[in-house]
């Protein structure tokens, strides 16, 4: 029986309706295997000794009043699993990347998913610029003149953080819109790091598709349609889920990037495509399992943890 971990955030307090850790865990819990939940703050690593983690041995159900029930509390060292999942949230900053230098201390005595240096090395939003052949036009930079003459190009633009997720911080600036320099002036006092600029995609109002890729492969995708007078489609601000089948557009983007996916270690990503473009390439903690299971009743989680323990 496989010893299994899930690096993620508290477990209790999770939307279990919308959560691919969740998925993750449920299978695992229908193959038999031993499952501990800890959040990263609660590792420790004593160079030369190892990394420890206090958590939780859990039982996990897919019932939304009572879906996880705790068995022990424990400290264990992280080599006694088999597996762990790094699948907490961002945002990436240096409290996320040094938890990717303490896994990949162990990496030779367990498997890690995905690859703590490839996800270090991959910031979602920059690592899809390797391919920017298949992305809109696009600029990173913190600085307002380079950001205004992209502006005067494309007129209508979405400006986000580097480093954010699920659409926090995201806007939509209009070609009418004034306070583009209020707005940047804002972000960089917010944070530092360098915003992504693209030209908007007047396609996403049909919405933006999550493709999930499991060791390189196009596996399955849902579509995520922005509400009512919204530029993002990201679910938990509003997004609806539909049902949606991997076209052409999809398979040709996936195709081009799923080798460097599958070399990097990278096993369970998602990337966003809006009409035909990419958006994104998500690996820390990729999200539409749950929907696409609801919509379509393929249970994703089933090839991943097959291509997982392929690996062992």
């Amino acid at each position: 029986m496989l010893k299994i971990a899930l690096q993620m955030d508290e477990i209790q307090n999770i939307d279990i309706r919308g959560d691919s850790s969740f998925a993750l865990a449920l299978e695992a819990a229908d193959r038999g295997y031993e499952i501990f939940i800890y959040h990263p703050d609660n590792m420790a690593y004593i160079p030369g000794a190892g990394v420890t983690a206090t958590g939780k041995w859990v039982q996990v159900r897919d019932d939304a009043n009572n879906h996880v029930h705790v068995l022990s509390e424990a400290r264990i060292d992280l080599t006694e699993l088999d597996v762990i999942l790094m699948r907490q949230d961002p945002p990436f900053d240096m409290h996320y990347i040094t938890a990717t230098y303490l896994l990949e201390t162990i990496m030779d005595k367990v498997l890690v998913v995905n690859h703590p240096a490839s996800v270090r090395n991959a910031p979602e939003k920059l690592v899809a610029t390797q391919f920017h052949e298949l992305m809109p036009p696009t600029l990173i930079t913190s600085d307002i003149s380079e950001i205004k003459a992209f502006r005067a190009e494309y007129e209508n633009i979405i400006v986000k953080p580097l480093y954010g997720n699920g659409g926090s911080g995201v806007f939509h600036m209009k070609p009418e819109d004034t306070n583009l320099s209020s707005l940047i002036e804002t972000m960089l006092l917010i944070d530092r790091s360098p915003l992504m600029i693209q030209q908007y995609l007047p396609a996403v109002s049909q919405g933006d598709k999550r493709v999930i890729m499991i060791d390189g492969v196009a596996a399955g995708a849902v579509n995520r349609v922005p509400a009512k007078g919204e530029a993002r489609s990201n679910l938990h601000v509003g997004g609806k889920a539909e049902r949606s089948d991997l076209d052409d557009k999809d398979l040709r983007i996936a195709d081009a990037i799923g080798s460097f996916l599958k070399e990097k270690d990278l096993l369970f990503c998602g990337i966003d495509v809006i009409g035909g473009y990419l958006t994104e390439i998500n690996v820390t903690s990729p999200t539409g399992l749950r929907e696409i299971k609801t919509l379509s009743g393929i249970d994703l989680a089933v090839n991943i943890w097959d291509s997982i323990t392929s690996k062992l």
